[in-house]
């Protein structure tokens, strides 16, 4: 699904260039649930970003569900990103003013589909999360673990091929932690592939593999 050669990220500003990554080399079966582990500021967020089409990388070769990223246009970038990648961020980012149902139903309004169908899928995805009966609630409303919960729904209402979750227990106690991690694992045995990125060693059992980044670079 991914396939990453020797892949540079710089950060130039006047004055400085920090290598964010350093010639890495990154690959990705589909299926594959693959924990990115390292301190902050080591370049993982970073990759998750480049990963997500979110952010381009400055030198080396990458393709992502077949297709070589390197030249592709913008519009490009948002066709093959549009409903094939889902994100989870450790701060949420629901949208305040929006409900429970509205901040889910987002992802499915960019993909055109019908209000009937949308309501299902929403439907379908609430009930399976336990949040069902908070949809005509605001993010405002909720405990941490329920807007985690809204997150990951957004996430998958979709049904994306690949979920990048980026530090997604990371503003949780360790119960609703557990739970994220648990859905997560429920997701990638459904034949999700999941990347998450954390610098929590108790995370390291949920994965089929982990990869070690220090200072931009893969390390044994």
């Amino acid at each position: 699904m991914i396939r990453i050669n020797k892949m540079t990220k710089l950060f130039t500003t006047d004055e400085v260039e920090t290598t964010a990554l350093n010639a890495i080399d990154f690959n990705v079966k589909a299926g594959e649930f693959v924990l990115v582990k390292g301190p902050s500021g080591c370049g993982k967020s970073t990759l998750m970003n480049i990963i997500g089409l979110m952010d381009t990388h400055s030198s080396g070769d990458f393709s992502l569900f077949g297709e070589i990223i390197n030249d592709l246009t913008e519009l490009e970038r948002t066709r093959l990103r549009r409903g094939k990648i889902g994100f989870i961020f450790q701060k949420f980012n629901l949208i305040d003013s929006l409900t429970v149902f509205e901040n889910v139903e987002l992802p499915l309004l960019y993909l055109k589909e019908h209000p009937k169908k949308r309501q299902e899928m929403i439907d379908q995805v609430l009930e399976r999360l336990d949040i069902k009966h908070r949809a005509k609630h605001y993010p405002a409303q909720l405990s941490g673990g329920q807007q985690q919960r809204v997150a990951v729904a957004r996430c998958v209402v979709a049904n994306p091929d690949l979920i990048l979750a980026d530090e997604p227990t990371g503003n949780l106690d360790s119960k609703n932690g557990k739970e994220v991690m648990d859905i997560l694992t429920e997701l990638n045995k459904e034949g999700k592939t999941i990347i998450m990125v954390s610098h929590d060693d108790q995370f390291v059992n949920y994965a089929q593999r982990v990869i070690h980044l220090f200072d931009g670079n893969i390390i044994p």
